[in-house]
């Protein structure tokens, strides 16, 4: 994989309009950190209830419509996305002048398991061991070189823990493939963790670069369910950053960056991209001196970056398939409470909850009082 070389075009006049595919709860987020710095907001999704409806204009339309993107491209001066899943091949219509940051190549790499794998090895960043899988005796192959216990996943698509299993046993060969079948796979060994982290970095389109406090995350059902940052590992800081800045680097990148990683031993082993804000650095809003929002906004306008210092220790709990009642939430001193005004239903992420504290051992104190948490 060639790293991106070009720098995106100067604009001749500073920009007022962002266009973002997909109006979910980060657009949202994205458009909330924005009207401060008098920017405005058009979106493209497929739902017409979509959080981002709140707070901009929104395009009807899938992701992969060129006709749709380029409606959304005419309407706005530069463009961004929160999602994951934009057909890379429907942005080759997008005029070259109009600006669309984070890069398509960091895009189509975070789209794909195996590119994700391949990315970390060419950028000697340690990770699982894997092997691409397309057929039976392709599985078979690599759960010989691999061992067990072992996880296959599909390569596409298999975010908040979908598309995924653990194959514990020759027995279970057959039934994981008859269920992930019929789309790429790929085999990696399962990595027996102590806890999960991830670093969220930013870099304008100048260079500029900055990185958030390393957080760290505890998930149940594949599903992010805490975060707390900052993570007093220092060592474990300073290298997922230099992890962090080689892929920024490699993708000539603006915007923000996540990379996610499995801790064993000591040790920082990567597992994830998310080439756009992400779900772990939502307790930036109230937890730094400037969010994950608004330094994106300024990365890919090609601002100075923020202040990306943490005022306190924070947390950020997800409120998965149901709310709690707000006054339970802010009776907590230090407590902020996110409503993204999306409709009920299981594993549905419909907002999340800020616990902003001095130290640690308060925050670990308060979070004991917050209904529902079990982690």
């Amino acid at each position: 994989m060639s790293p991106a070389t070009t720098k995106p075009p100067a604009s001749t006049s500073p920009a007022k309009t962002i266009g973002i595919v997909g109006a979910g709860q980060l657009g949202r987020m994205l458009a909330l950190a924005g009207y401060p710095l008098g920017l405005e907001f058009v979106f493209l999704d497929k739902s017409t209830d979509a959080p981002g409806g709140q707070v901009g204009r929104v395009i009807l339309g899938e992701f992969n419509d060129p006709k749709k993107l380029g409606e959304l491209a005419a309407s706005v001066d530069i463009l961004t996305y929160d999602v994951e899943n934009v057909a890379v091949e429907a942005l080759g219509d997008i005029p070259k002048s109009k600006i669309f940051l984070p890069p398509v190549a960091a895009l189509a790499a975070g789209q794909d398991r195996l590119s994700e794998k391949q990315l970390f090895q060419t950028l000697k960043i340690p990770t699982a061991k894997y092997r691409s899988v397309d057929s039976m005796p392709d599985l078979e192959e690599a759960i010989h070189a691999i061992g067990y216990p072992a996880v296959l996943k599909t390569r596409r698509l298999g975010y908040d823990g979908r598309g995924q299993r653990i194959i514990h046993s020759p027995a279970e060969l057959g039934s994981a493939f008859n269920a992930l079948g019929g789309v790429p796979l790929i085999l990696e060994e399962f990595i027996d963790f102590t806890h999960e982290v991830s670093i969220i970095g930013v870099r304008n389109r100048s260079g500029q670069t900055a990185f958030y406090a390393l957080t760290e995350n505890r998930h149940r059902d594949g599903i992010l369910r805490l975060s707390i940052a900052p993570c007093p590992d220092r060592k474990l800081q300073s290298l997922a950053q230099k992890h962090a800045r080689r892929v920024m680097q490699h993708f000539n990148y603006a915007g923000v960056l996540t990379l996610e990683f499995f801790v064993k031993q000591g040790k920082l082993i990567a597992n994830e991209t998310a080439p756009r804000v992400h779900n772990s650095g939502h307790w930036t809003i109230e937890g730094a001196v400037t969010s994950q929002f608004e330094n994106h906004l300024r990365a890919i306008l090609d601002l100075p970056l923020g202040d990306t210092s943490p005022v306190g220790c924070s947390a950020m709990i997800n409120f998965i398939g149901e709310l709690p009642p707000r006054a339970d939430i802010l009776k907590i001193p230090g407590a902020h409470y996110h409503d993204y005004g999306k409709q009920p239903r299981p594993a549905r992420k419909l907002g999340h909850a800020t616990l902003v504290c001095k130290t640690r051992k308060e925050l670990l104190m308060r979070l004991k009082k917050l209904p529902g948490l079990n982690y």
